[in-house]
């Protein structure tokens, strides 16, 4: 006898909560405000949101390690909590004077129930890199995951206003340090690890106030395609992110009041990222699910419009 035809599937009528992207997070125009490099985030007006209450994890890095440099606030510090939620213990580093936000992020990831060692210094000297590779194995026992994150900026609204030592700082610092230590870490890391570099929409459509910054991150785009095939022979794959605007400390703290006051406001959302958005897209670069992701560059500007 033929089988009777299975019936449709009843529709979903369960109300479906929905977020509409444009209202997640404030948009501007946001008080006028200004800090001294390389700010703090206990003073950004409004709050960031590094995910706190906003990120769900699911266990998708267990007993992972991850090292990332310039996690006491900003993108990084997102990243390592959403690391930290999803089963990671953290090594990071920062700059000396940024050891109150180093302080709340390893709160952060602590009370999450995750390891966090925070490791202030200079990524732009060789032995620094090489020394916090040695560190995430002597106290956290491996190295998975190397998130090259930290980056000096500045604005200048005159290319001549650009101090020689400046742009010098600049390259070491967004350049430098990654090189020197994804070529520390490489050697010592296992097949199924993951380098991620911070990049930048200033990659492909650079502010000509921001021209020293957004040649490193252009540089830091080449260096992504590059380590990715010589990393590969190792079983490591190596991403990029490449974010638009993002409300940092770095905003108030290297921008004119009157640019932070509308900033994110050319973007089709009308506002910023705040960090947790961007640091999704670092934790799905670091798990198994992106196993077949190598060499990638993944934007996540808001769709910023020209300027």
């Amino acid at each position: 006898m033929p089988k009777s035809p299975k019936s449709a599937p009843e529709p979903n009528t369960t109300a479906a909560s929905l977020t509409d992207p444009r209202e997640r997070f404030p948009k501007p125009p946001f008080p006028k405000q200004q800090q001294t490099p390389p700010g703090n985030s206990r003073d950004l007006k409004p709050p960031a949101d590094y995910g706190e209450n906003t990120y769900t994890g699911y266990g998708r890095l267990q007993g992972r390690v991850a090292l990332i440099t310039g996690a006491d606030s900003g993108i990084g510090r997102a990243v390592a909590l959403c690391y930290a939620k999803e089963g990671a213990d953290i090594l990071f580093t920062h700059l000396k004077e940024e050891k109150e936000d180093a302080d709340e992020t390893v709160r952060l990831v602590e009370s999450v129930g995750r390891r966090a060692i925070a490791i202030p210094g200079d990524i732009r000297k060789r032995e620094f890199c090489q020394k916090l590779v040695d560190q995430t194995f002597s106290r956290l026992g491996r190295l998975d995951i190397l998130v090259n994150n930290a980056a000096y900026q500045r604005t200048y609204a005159k290319l001549e206003d650009i101090p020689e030592e400046e742009f010098d700082t600049t390259f070491r610092t967004n350049v430098y340090g990654t090189f020197f230590l994804t070529q520390a870490a490489l050697p010592r890391m296992q097949p199924g690890g993951a380098i991620i570099i911070t990049c930048s929409i200033e990659t492909f459509t650079p502010e000509p106030s921001l021209a020293p910054y957004a040649a490193t991150k252009a540089a830091l785009a080449s260096l992504t395609k590059s380590f990715a095939k010589l990393a590969m022979e190792r079983g490591v794959r190596v991403n990029g992110v490449a974010p638009g605007p993002v409300w940092t400390p770095l905003i108030p703290s290297t921008m004119e009041p009157d640019h932070v006051k509308v900033f994110g406001q050319n973007t089709t959302f009308k506002r910023p990222a705040m960090p947790v958005e961007q640091a999704a897209i670092f934790v799905f670069l670091a798990t198994d699910d992106a196993s077949y992701v190598n060499g990638e560059i993944y934007g996540a500007t808001g769709g910023r419009m020209p300027i």
